[in-house]
């Protein structure tokens, strides 16, 4: 039996199956993703979405949806589901059987006599889905017919009906293709098998998002369907239905399928889905390798967001080296003018260091890393020392971040234009990264460099710290770090933020303010669904992430928990109390494997709420969630087997 499986009484039942979601992936920023009934239920759904370069390389939703219809004697049985309000028609779910998720989604159908089952591929590296068929058990002539919804519209828009649409089709070899709106790269739809192409284009009028409504955004669309494809099926037979912006052999999909599929990574258990929902977050676009932050609708290549997730994607996941090197690089160079001359993510550059720290941890060579990234590190340093558009060194060698109106930090949710926790001033992470940063190159370059007047400035500003920053952070009534330090004084509000003054190789604080650090946040914030952004005794705490736009905005960082902070509990954890922590660690993340077969199936949520249940939210495959519990599994792997 497949580890992740779902039933018939689960899936025709909408309100549990339309909050469950597969995704597929090409590493190559395009994907599938959709519900499990395949009901699209969010306007970043749909079967194919691809990047454009025309169009700056962003995505774009090219098929929507494919309706299969079974026919037989002259009966039609449709397949599909789409919503319109309060409306499902058809309503082809209640003809689903079956789901499986080992390696790829798999649905099997009955109606009456007939079995079917149909197989979803992303082919890797290109712009191509493949929908394998097969009529499993058929007691009569049995036709199937293929009906493509199409949208060619970003995925953050919707479309409505239009005369600008050229809904004109090109005969192709096994099938047509299409190309709604100028620029686009055509839609090439074809079949293994050959089939009959009727041409009657029409709109399917008012589909609705039932995901975006809920959320108080736009949530109905038109979508083109311009025909369908007919062919008759005999009992056992399979055949390949590819969806491609370039133009394939409809004679070479079988095999195409069968290779594709073999090269999928098996899902029989919670860590082969760690590990496959790792994979789908990579994305190679042109000579650049980059991480998507999460599917679906954000964005590929983020600073703050590749350099946290990287070493856990990599190294603590399948011991990628090569990968994580390429990946590092390549931020460095598309990313340089943000992390050498600014941006409005104030502590991203200063993450680089602990990548390359976690980089060295695993390798051991340290002197191979600092060559290979010493210059740039020490750059951003530099940037620091001289002053940045959004960052300033004072001369208790402290940062102060501030720039009107702007949410610096990752802390970045915005209401009516204005950041929810602005925290400008002396903000706690983004000073423990500075530290360690400044304390990492010193070292390095004692061992491998050439002492000059950057040590000289590093050592000044080392000295600085450690000698004002317990006095300038510290609460007492609280026993904790404050948040941030603005002009009006402390924020003591409880947050994890103080985290990285455990977690980091070079803290600035003793050993006994971590341990106090550490038990505020284990008191007040941890879950077993990652950590809390606030403390609920705080009168600003929201438990849940639901609601209109702004109450979810304001509840984001205010209380819903993020499991990718595990990372840097679990870590400063680890640094003070050694193996005996192996058991508190593995209870932190045996909690998500319960939640493989929720929101998004064999992946890792971006947001949980505050309060159980935990409700997953947000990214149903989110970068940080999944690299910091690949990372925390690798931890705790190492201690155990230094206790043996």
């Amino acid at each position: 039996m497949a580890y992740l499986k779902f039933n018939k009484a689960e899936l025709v039942n909408l309100e549990y199956s339309l909050k469950r979601e597969l995704l597929a992936t090409n590493r190559a920023g395009g994907y599938c993703n959709t519900t499990i009934v395949c009901c699209n239920t969010r306007k970043y759904h749909g079967l194919m979405a691809v990047p454009i370069d025309k169009f700056g390389g962003h995505r774009y939703m090219l098929l929507s949806a494919l309706d299969e219809t079974l026919l037989q004697h002259g009966m039609p049985f449709n397949l599909g589901i789409h919503c319109y309000g309060d409306i499902y028609e058809p309503r082809g779910h209640k003809y689903i059987v079956d789901f499986e998720m080992d390696p790829y989604p798999v649905i099997t159908y009955r109606v009456g006599g007939m079995l079917f089952k149909k197989e979803i591929l992303f082919v890797v590296g290109a712009g191509q889905l493949l929908i394998r068929y097969t009529l499993l058990d058929a007691h009569s002539h049995t036709v199937l017919r293929l009906k493509p919804y199409l949208a060619f519209r970003s995925i953050h828009e919707l479309t409505v009906a239009n005369a600008e649409a050229d809904t004109h089709y090109r005969p192709e070899e096994g099938g047509v293709s299409f190309c709604l709106y100028k620029g686009f790269p055509r839609l090439h739809l074809q079949i293994s098998k050959k089939s009959d192409y009727v041409h009657a284009p029409d709109w399917y009028r008012n589909v609705v998002y039932k995901e975006e409504y809920r959320r108080g955004f736009d949530c109905q669309e038109d979508l083109l369907v311009p025909g369908f494809f007919e062919l008759p099926l005999e009992k056992g037979e399979s055949i390949v239905f590819s969806a491609s912006t370039e133009p394939v052999s409809h004679r070479n999909l079988k095999a195409l399928f069968t290779r594709e599929a073999k090269r999928r990574m098996p899902r029989e258990n919670y860590d082969d889905c760690l590990k496959a929902a790792a994979e789908q977050l990579f994305a190679n676009v042109g000579p650049y390798s980059r991480i998507c932050t999460g599917f679906s609708w954000h964005e590929i290549g983020g600073m703050r967001e590749t350099a946290i997730s990287l070493p856990g994607l990599t190294l603590c996941n399948n011991g990628d080296v090569a990968r994580f090197e390429k990946i590092l690089s390549d931020l460095m160079t598309e990313q340089k003018k943000p992390f050498l001359k600014g941006s409005d993510q104030v502590e991203s550059p200063l993450r680089l260091t602990e990548a390359v720290q976690q980089l060295i941890q695993y390798t051991g060579d340290a002197e191979g890393a600092w060559t290979k990234y010493g210059k740039f590190l020490k750059q951003v340093i530099q940037s620091y020392l001289d002053g940045r558009p959004e960052a300033t060194v004072h001369d208790n060698g402290l940062i102060w971040a501030e720039k009107p109106g702007v949410a610096l930090s990752w802390m970045n949710a915005y209401v009516g234009g204005q950041p929810v926790t602005e925290r400008k001033g002396y903000q706690v992470e983004t000073n423990c990264l500075w530290y360690n940063a400044i304390c990492f190159a010193l070292d390095m370059e004692k061992c491998f460099g050439k002492p000059g007047t950057f040590t000289q400035r590093c050592e000044v500003v080392k000295a600085a710290i450690e000698a004002c920053f317990y006095d300038v952070f510290w609460v007492e009534k609280r026993r904790h770090l404050a948040d941030y330090v603005d002009r009006e004084g402390q924020n003591v509000f409880t947050r994890p933020n103080q985290l990285y003054a455990c977690s980091l190789p070079y803290s600035p604080v003793s050993e006994e303010v971590q341990a106090e650090i550490l038990h505020a946040v284990e008191r007040e914030l941890v879950t077993t669904r990652g950590i809390r952004t606030l403390s609920p005794k705080n009168p600003l705490y929201r438990s849940r992430y639901e609601g209109n736009q702004i109450e979810r905005d304001t509840a984001t960082h205010n209380g819903c928990t993020r499991p990718w902070l595990l990372g840097a509990y679990v870590t400063g954890c680890f640094k003070l109390f050694g193996p005996s922590f192996v058991r508190k660690a593995q209870e932190l993340i045996d909690g998500f494997q319960e939640d493989m077969n929720v929101h998004g199936i064999a992946a890792v949520a971006e947001i949980y709420d505050g309060d159980p249940p935990y409700i997953p939210h947000g990214a149903i495959n989110s970068a940080l969630s999944v690299s910091e519990i690949l990372r925390v599994k690798h931890m705790i792997k190492q201690y155990k087997e230094e206790s043996l």
